[in-house]
């Protein structure tokens, strides 16, 4: 158990695929970032705004970075979302902020909000600026269950209002899926934690790994502790596809087999095969990071149509550019192979979804990662009066509170598994509610 250190140390030999990777969104130089900030319209009404969901005033950060003043721009943006180094990198711009561009609408290229973001944040790091102070102490305290962008949102917004704050995470290493879930070549695994320890420089928040809710620390005595509680523990595991040859060797989930690249050094030296299940994001995130690593062949094999899979399109438009292979309408029904995977035996469905008779075939494969989804952390606290589990999930109001008075909980817990940027803002929101529970304005 840490109480020193916000996080463990990084294996000195891992082989995070980030050293190997270009980075999927460079970073704009100084000169095309005036240029791009000086095409803004500043639109009184903002649509860029709205669409964030921490609500960066967008506009207002840009000008600033026109007008050279990148401090006040770093501000502007951290000022909404305490994360935003790692939202430039790892959201979904091109359906949020820049999705909602003005210029979409005049055949115009839209302004690159989200590099724009990385430029000022950027910046800020490099140079070690920092812009909050603790607020005085109110002598409450609040106990923050998980390490993620929820949870260290919520933690940093409580110190500016003078709360103490613990958070319990049961791993080694801080940060949630920005450190262990996000595809590398989006986000490194210590430009996660270099943002962490400067979430966490604002002081006052205490930081304890190897700690596992039920496990380590009862809710009650979780409770008992502290005057308020922030349940932000994330998803569960990997979900796994019940059939024959599951449990052959080579075939993982997409979310493990990520963290493994990141924390670890896993040996993709024998893989030439590689087939991904599933039409997420996170099986997106794991087609293009496997084809980074020299893999030759890469296949996503998924039970719905190209027009209806639920990944973003313009991820999905980038993977087939790197050649990253699709099979659709494909139901995996088994694994071959003595002891390790060889292949992924699927039936072809007809646009009923179900099963065509005599259409099965055999995808070969070294690899198989399987993106199904994870399992959910509601059991968690299922058996407390006043939580509400449903389907797995923490349900809360919109400003993150439980049925239970003191407890509130936000991130992927309770909205299923979006993006960081949504963590943070439910994170930000929940602290503002518990700061009115413990009697603040």
């Amino acid at each position: 158990m840490s109480t020193t250190l916000p996080h463990a140390p990084l294996p000195a030999d891992r082989a995070e695929a980030a050293e190997a990777f270009e980075d999927y969104k460079p970073p704009l130089s100084p000169g095309h970032a005036v240029v791009e900030a000086n095409r803004c319209l500043y639109c009184e009404d903002a649509p860029c705004t709205i669409a964030c969901p921490t609500h960066i005033d967008i506009p207002t950060f840009i000008r600033k970075i026109a007008t050279g003043n990148i401090r006040g721009s770093a501000k502007t943006i951290f000022s909404s979302n305490i994360l935003g180094m790692s939202c430039a990198r790892v959201c979904p711009v091109e359906v949020l902020c820049v999705g909602d561009c003005v210029y979409n609408h005049l055949d115009q290229p839209p302004i690159q909000i989200g590099k724009l973001q990385r430029y000022a944040t950027d910046v800020a790091f490099a140079e070690g600026w920092r812009f909050f102070e603790a607020g005085a102490p109110t002598g409450r305290s609040v106990g923050l269950v998980g390490a993620g962008p929820a949870s260290l949102a919520c933690a940093h917004e409580l110190r500016r209002l003078g709360h103490a704050c613990t958070i319990y995470e049961k791993r080694d290493v801080v940060g949630g899926l920005n450190s262990t879930g996000v595809a590398p070549y989006k986000m490194r695994a210590d430009r996660s934690l270099e943002e962490v320890e400067w979430v966490l420089g604002i002081g006052g928040i205490e930081v304890k790994t190897g700690v596992e809710l039920g496990r380590d620390l009862s809710f009650e005595a979780l409770e008992a502790q502290h005057d308020a509680v922030f349940l932000g523990f994330g998803l569960g595991p990997d979900s796994w596809l019940e059939a024959a040859g599951s449990e052959l060797s080579g075939v993982e989930g997409a979310v493990e087999f990520i963290e493994g690249m990141k924390l670890g050094t896993p040996d993709v030296s024998e893989v030439r095969r590689a087939v991904v299940i599933g039409g997420g994001n996170t099986a997106l995130d794991a087609v293009r990071e496997l084809v980074r690593m020299g893999i030759a062949s890469v296949t996503m094999v998924y039970r719905g149509t190209e027009e209806r899979m639920s990944g973003y399109a313009h991820e999905w438009k980038a993977g087939k550019l790197e050649d990253v292979k699709a099979l659709w309408q494909r139901q995996p029904v088994g694994f071959e192979g003595e002891g390790r995977v060889t292949g992924v035996r699927c039936v072809k469905l007809g646009q009923d979804r179900q099963p065509i008779a005599g259409s099965e075939e055999v995808v070969p494969a070294d690899l198989v990662l399987l993106a199904i989804g994870q399992g959910k952390l509601g059991e968690l606290v299922s058996g407390l009066d006043g939580v509400t589990v449903e389907r797995g999930r923490v349900v809360v109001g919109p400003d993150g509170a439980t049925g239970r008075p003191g407890v509130f909980a936000g991130g992927d817990c309770a909205n299923g598994g979006k993006e960081v940027v949504n963590a943070v803002a439910e994170g930000k929101a929940a602290a503002q509610a518990i700061h009115r529970s413990l009697g603040g304005n």
